[in-house]
């Protein structure tokens, strides 16, 4: 195995596209373990720590630009005003050592269905930007899973960024694990109301092949808050509403059987964590006529 190590973005991007089976490598908290066990054994590691401007981000009028370098513990740490849904997920990532390594960028390349950023990703809605000596392209985070560890990078591609839209309101993010902490997700979901398109978005992790929206779930929920007049007048949402989101949030899950839980059980989960992140999420807005929802921790399901 070959260790690369370079200086710069530019010198990165050449080692990719000379190494297409280079592995990029920065907090290495699944490459590492799946080295480790002798899952995969790449021919090239690429070492991305010397490159100062991964670990950059920038908080613009609309959105926030992600390096993908950027450890968890500081999207806990600075970020939680303006991407409360992905920094409570980030509080359920591993132990406070995995926080300060690991980032949404390698989650992404890792592209595990139960990677603990892809709901609030989803949810919050965010673009990765990938790049290569060919040039730059934007890839909606909807669009990169293609399949169970499998992302729609080209071999010479890298992650750059990750661009993901300012909390225009409240968001939530839920996960259920075989205990309370350093615990992959059985299931997890991610809700965040966006009151300037009076929408809703959901994203929905480690039931299915990959991570997705739940869109069906979105297009009737969008169409029962509008029809009912609800982001005007702020009025509780009707169970039967939430009753029915969360039986098609549950609908939209392609889960298996596994050793951390039954299909059966991650389709009911889901639906139940959907039913209370809207809760939660609505009474927020409700509330605080649009407020956002930034203190406390990731809500036990």
């Amino acid at each position: 195995m070959e260790f690369l190590r370079p200086a710069t973005w530019e010198e990165a991007l050449a080692a990719k596209a000379e190494h297409p089976s280079a592995v990029p490598i920065a907090g290495g908290t699944d490459v590492m373990v799946e080295i480790n066990f002798d899952h995969r054994r790449p021919t090239h590691l690429m070492d991305l720590n010397r490159i100062r401007e991964l670990r950059d981000w920038e908080v613009g009028d609309d959105t926030v630009r992600l390096g993908s370098s950027v450890p968890y513990s500081k999207i806990i740490g600075q970020l939680a005003t303006e991407l409360p849904g992905l920094a409570l997920a980030s509080h359920t990532v591993g132990s406070p050592q995995i926080r300060n390594r690991g980032s949404v960028g390698g989650n992404l390349g890792a592209a595990s269905p139960a990677g603990d950023s892809h709901p609030a990703l989803l949810a919050a809605g965010a673009e990765v930007e990938a790049e290569s000596v060919r040039g730059t392209r934007f890839l909606p985070v909807e669009d990169f899973y293609t399949g169970v560890k499998r992302n729609a990078l080209a071999e010479d591609e890298l992650i750059k960024n990750v661009h993901i839209k300012k909390a225009e309101g409240p968001q939530q993010f839920s996960k259920v694990g075989t205990r309370n902490a350093m615990v992959i997700a059985v299931c997890a979901f991610g809700l965040a109301l966006h009151p300037g398109s009076r929408t809703v978005r959901a994203g929905i992790g480690s039931a299915a092949p990959t991570p997705l929206r739940a869109a069906a779930a979105e297009d009737f929920l969008n169409a029962a808050l509008a029809d009912g007049g609800f982001w005007d007048s702020g009025r509780a949402i009707p169970p039967s509403v939430a009753r029915e989101f969360a039986a098609l949030c549950a609908g939209a899950c392609n889960p298996i059987d596994d050793v951390r839980g039954s299909a059966a059980y991650r389709r009911r989960a889901v639906g139940v964590m959907a039913r209370r992140t809207l809760g939660w999420t609505w009474e927020s807005y409700r509330s605080t006529g649009n407020g956002r929802t930034t203190e406390g921790g990731a809500r036990c399901a």
